[in-house]
């Protein structure tokens, strides 16, 4: 470990793990409990001020004043009119940069974090996917967006979902620190039912996190009835077959005991007839989950959102189903902060 005085040598402090931040103090000079002291400043009061931290000592919190407790530095941010949808542009210190969203729903407030830099899953209707994949985002700068969000709107963040720029399974390692981080009782004590990692339908890593046994929510997006559909608007279904998905989801169901959550982009004219309503119910009918059926949110390509009145036919066809059907209206369309519009220019 390199201790250099405002170096970017060594990260910054928010996404360290206890552990980490014993190593560092110890580096300093200091006892390894002053690493404790420093995640329960942090993490559970939430202070980014050193000079707050009162049990420190003076000469101890003049040693830490050189080096950054921040991974991201705020650029910008956008409001929609009826203010339940806030979109904040954020830079890393390389330069590149990306979006977070903050939802407010009754008393639900959600924030949407980033986990890379563009995406390399390429999805067809997707705006992040035109930047291609840029860079995944370290623990810190994860766990930061949550920091740094917190402290604008003041009112407790109730539930965090791994869902904005990036497929949350391609750095994989990272989103699960930073969701430990976001859970650990000693610290923020998020409960793990409010934190939900999503992914697009990487077999392998689905696999591995049943394996692993992650308290966290999963939320698979399926975006298709059949293999073909879902092709057609996702190219990992080349290597990531549709049936494959399925019973990789349906295994993960029995093995971890919980309800996986599988998305559903409603597209006009690719998979939104009753029969592909009834395809779906047929196909959920065994898997414990709960289907959020998501209006597409268009972003000026060839794709557009089904009018409402398909909508509403395709989810009667599933009234019966089951396993419960919501339809979850995308907030933040007008200021670009809807699912699957958050796109930023690369430096």
């Amino acid at each position: 470990m390199m201790l250099t005085s405002k170096s970017t040598l060594y990260k910054p402090l928010i996404g360290q793990s206890i552990q980490e931040l014993e190593s560092f103090v110890v580096a300093l000079g200091q006892r390894s409990f002053r690493g404790r002291q420093l995640f329960d400043w942090i993490y559970r009061q939430r202070v980014d001020d050193y000079n707050k931290m009162t049990d420190l000592s003076n000469s101890f919190r003049k040693k830490l004043i050189n080096f950054p407790l921040h991974s991201l530095k705020l650029i910008e941010r956008d409001i929609s009119p009826s203010k339940k949808t806030k979109k904040f542009l954020f830079q890393l210190n390389n330069g590149k940069r990306i979006e977070s969203v903050i939802m407010k729903s009754a008393n639900r407030i959600t924030v949407c974090l980033s986990t890379q830099v563009g995406c390399a899953v390429d999805c067809d209707f997707c705006a992040t996917a035109k930047m291609g994949f840029v860079q995944n985002l370290s623990v810190g700068e994860i766990i930061d967006q949550f920091f740094q969000l917190q402290k604008i709107i003041e009112t407790p963040i109730t539930n965090v979902v791994f869902m904005g720029m990036g497929e949350p399974f391609l750095n994989y390692k990272n989103c699960i620190d930073a969701a430990h981080l976001l859970h650990d009782p000693l610290g923020i004590n998020l409960g793990a039912k409010r934190i939900t990692i999503s992914t697009a339908g990487l077999i392998k890593k689905i696999e591995l996190y049943t394996k692993e046994g992650h308290p966290f929510k999963l939320a698979v997006s399926l975006n298709g009835s059949d293999q073909g559909q879902r092709i057609q608007t996702m190219p990992i279904a080349r290597k990531n077959t549709f049936p494959e998905l399925l019973r990789a989801i349906k295994n993960y169901t029995l093995t971890s005991r919980k309800k996986v959550t599988i998305e559903y982009v409603l597209l006009a004219g690719v998979n939104d007839k009753q029969e592909d309503a009834q395809k779906i119910k047929n196909i959920l009918s065994s898997i414990n989950c709960k289907l959020n059926l998501i209006p597409y949110n268009e972003i000026g390509g060839k794709y557009n959102r089904p009018p409402d009145k398909t909508i509403i036919t395709f989810l009667k066809q599933l009234k019966n189903a089951p396993f419960p059907t919501t339809i979850r209206w995308s907030k933040g369309q007008d200021i670009d902060a809807g699912c699957g519009q958050l796109v930023t220019g690369i430096s």
